[in-house]
């Protein structure tokens, strides 16, 4: 349930709580299907296999997954034969990524920080591809100082690729029983969090967790590509999809395959997610 607006000294400490708490449910969950990657060397997520036909060939370059979470897609990408660095401010989700990658054999290591600070952590210019996952970017407060992280982190020619939950989306009220689509939330940034207290998280899972307040933002598409294009990066490709990759909207979406959910009543109605590709110039 939303509980309203505040403002906080640090909203990375309470969403690192939250986070911490939820990774065991996550890597026992059979929607991150952690046991089929070291069961099948062939094996992908399915949040990476609906981009392959975007990602194109990724085999050599050397990558960095922001926000990367227990690194499930991370070794993913390495499969896929680039050499990858997952970051993320979840010390549990760091370990378990870690275990992940040396079950498997991936060519994937892991650095424990919060987002903005990857460029000091991880160095500047030296990355061909800088990948960012569905439901990391209503984490951070200020879009743009995220997209100057993208843009120290690359090289010149280097590449951003994300897939994304839609702002329009994440605007939406995801708790009426009528049916309808009601925009609730704000779908530009504001300087503000939205702040919420729900008991669960978005996999199947008996666990009982007790850090459940989290602090969000939204972030209009346009204020995406402005702030890429401010940081030096030129937009390659802008798709929007009509499913995303969890039950966005309970009770109103349908399964359609491959871990996909889509708006069952007319999901023409909704972009549901966006894939966005930009290269640094210069």
């Amino acid at each position: 349930m939303k509980r309203g607006d505040e403002t906080v000294a640090d909203y990375r400490e309470i969403n690192r709580a939250n986070w911490d708490e939820r990774v065991p449910a996550h890597v026992a969950s059979p929607g991150y299907a952690v046991s089929r990657f070291t069961a099948d060397p062939g094996f992908l997520s399915h949040v990476v296999r609906f981009d392959l036909p975007r990602l194109g060939d990724i085999a050599g370059l050397r990558g960095v997954h922001l926000q990367c979470h227990i690194g499930t897609d991370t070794v993913s990408l390495a499969r896929l034969g680039a050499s990858m660095t997952g970051l993320d401010f979840s010390a549990p989700a760091v370990a378990a990524a870690r275990e992940l990658a040396a079950a498997t054999g991936a060519d994937a290591t892991f650095a424990e920080a919060e987002v903005y600070a990857a460029p000091d952590v991880l160095g500047r210019g030296g990355f061909d591809l800088v990948y960012t996952g569905v439901g990391a970017l209503c984490w951070l407060p200020d879009i743009r100082r995220w997209a100057g992280v993208v843009g120290a982190l690359l090289r010149p020619g280097g590449r951003l690729f994300i897939r994304e939950g839609h702002p329009m989306l994440w605007a939406l009220d995801d708790e009426r029983a009528d049916g309808l689509l009601v925009v609730r939330y704000p779908y530009f940034e504001r300087a503000e969090p939205m702040v919420f207290d729900q008991d669960g998280t978005y996999v199947d899972t008996d666990a009982a967790f007790t850090h459940n307040v989290t602090h969000v933002w939204n972030h209009g598409l346009a204020e995406i590509v402005t702030a890429l294009l401010e940081a030096g990066l030129a937009v390659t490709a802008l798709a929007e999809h009509d499913s995303v990759p969890w039950d966005a909207l309970p009770g109103k979406m349908a399964r359609i395959g491959d871990g996909e959910w889509r708006l069952a009543d007319d999901p023409s109605r909704l972009p549901h997610s966006y894939t966005l590709q930009a290269v640094k110039t210069g």
